[in-house]
């Protein structure tokens, strides 16, 4: 009997793998972990963030593919537009993670029939950190994967209201798993590395953008000593972050921290924080988010239709410094650790990985 073929799915928009970045890379780790089963698989990345003496030419059976660009800022639509070409002339599928290339959608529809699949992330088109000229593209690929794509992905309740609303289209809403976080325990070494392990903290991770509203939470937790704050983040990639480094760096009880890329440590210190301080605004359901839900920790996050969603009502919210400071001030073990437990029921029921992965496998039948 000759065995039958396994369909060719090609994976657009990410960093790349081993995933060492964000959400998204995440998201492709673990549908190569439980899908690479049901198809071939072809992960583009880029060349600019995987030297060469590291590159792999597979992972995990799934074949990555490098393209000589970055994938984030303004070389995410070059980047994303080589790979769909490309992928679409070798490719049975193509899963697109962003809208950076999907002008080219109505293309690869006329010249080859391919069927694609787009997750449009957050309403980038809206993000701050993007002139008006690259807003308009954006819209305007927003509207190419609408029209032309086999099916839209959405991953956040919120956003599959705005496609609705705007282009009366029904999405397909799959969110993001977080349980790959795994608690750390501390050893006795690790204080010394980082003193504030020894008691408790606040923690956050992510990128340093206005839209995160690190200057938020550093005025907040300025304002009083007791507990830490430590955020780790790419704080030398722009003004705003370098400022508010030179602004809040040199106060005792604040741990300003460059990217964390190896999972052992990043787990290490989110896992033990008492507080998990979530600023994002923009994207929909935040990866880093869901992953500290899974870790069971209690959530203080902006106050937005996105983290409200997530988090089902469930969390704490702040929108000014003063609000977070006196949720802060209010707080006790006993509040945090049901806080916590909410965290991780809702976790449990809606953000693991195989929940997921079965979500884009049936999407893609």
């Amino acid at each position: 009997m000759i065995p039958l073929q396994k369909p060719k799915l090609a994976i657009i928009g990410t960093v790349g793998l081993p995933a060492q970045y964000g959400g998204f890379e995440s998201l492709v780790e673990q549908l190569v972990l439980h899908l690479a089963d049901h198809y071939e698989m072809t992960i583009y990345c880029s060349g600019k963030f995987y030297p060469k003496s590291e590159r792999l030419e597979h992972w995990n059976g799934a074949k990555l593919k490098y393209i000589p660009l970055n994938a984030n800022g303004f070389q995410s639509i070059p980047y994303d537009m080589i790979s769909i070409i490309h992928a679409a002339f070798r490719s049975d599928l193509l899963l697109i993670l962003g809208v950076s290339g999907c002008i080219l959608l109505p293309f690869v529809k006329f010249f080859t029939k391919k069927r694609c699949f787009v997750n449009i992330d957050g309403i980038e088109w809206k993000r701050n950190k993007w002139s008006g000229i690259i807003k308009t593209f954006l819209r305007y690929s927003e509207i190419q994967a609408v029209e032309i794509a086999e099916t839209v992905i959405t991953d956040n309740e919120v956003i599959r209201k705005y496609l609705k609303a705007t282009y009366d289209y029904d999405s397909y809403l799959i969110e993001y798993g977080g349980d790959q976080a795994f608690p750390v325990a501390v050893a006795d070494t690790d204080k010394i590395t980082y003193p504030f392990l020894a008691g408790r903290y606040t923690f956050m991770v992510c990128r340093i953008e206005p839209e995160n509203h690190i200057h938020i939470l550093t005025e907040a937790m300025s304002q009083q000593e007791e507990l830490p704050l430590v955020i780790v983040g790419n704080w030398n990639n722009s003004e705003y972050g370098r400022n508010l480094r030179e602004e809040y760096g040199h106060l005792p009880h604040f741990y300003l921290l460059d990217p964390i890329y190896e999972k052992q440590a990043l787990n290490l210190l989110r896992s033990n924080c008492y507080l998990y301080l979530h600023g994002h605004s923009a994207g929909g359901t935040n990866p880093s988010l869901v992953e500290a839900m899974n870790l069971a920790l209690p959530i203080l996050a902006y106050d937005v239709g996105y983290n409200r969603e997530t988090t089902e009502d469930e969390a704490f919210y702040f929108s000014t410094a003063s609000g977070l400071l006196n949720i802060i001030q209010d707080m006790t073990p006993k509040k945090a650790k049901k806080a916590a437990d909410q965290m991780k029921a809702i976790a449990a029921r809606r953000y693991t990985w195989e929940v997921i992965a079965r979500k884009y496998g049936n999407m893609m039948r």
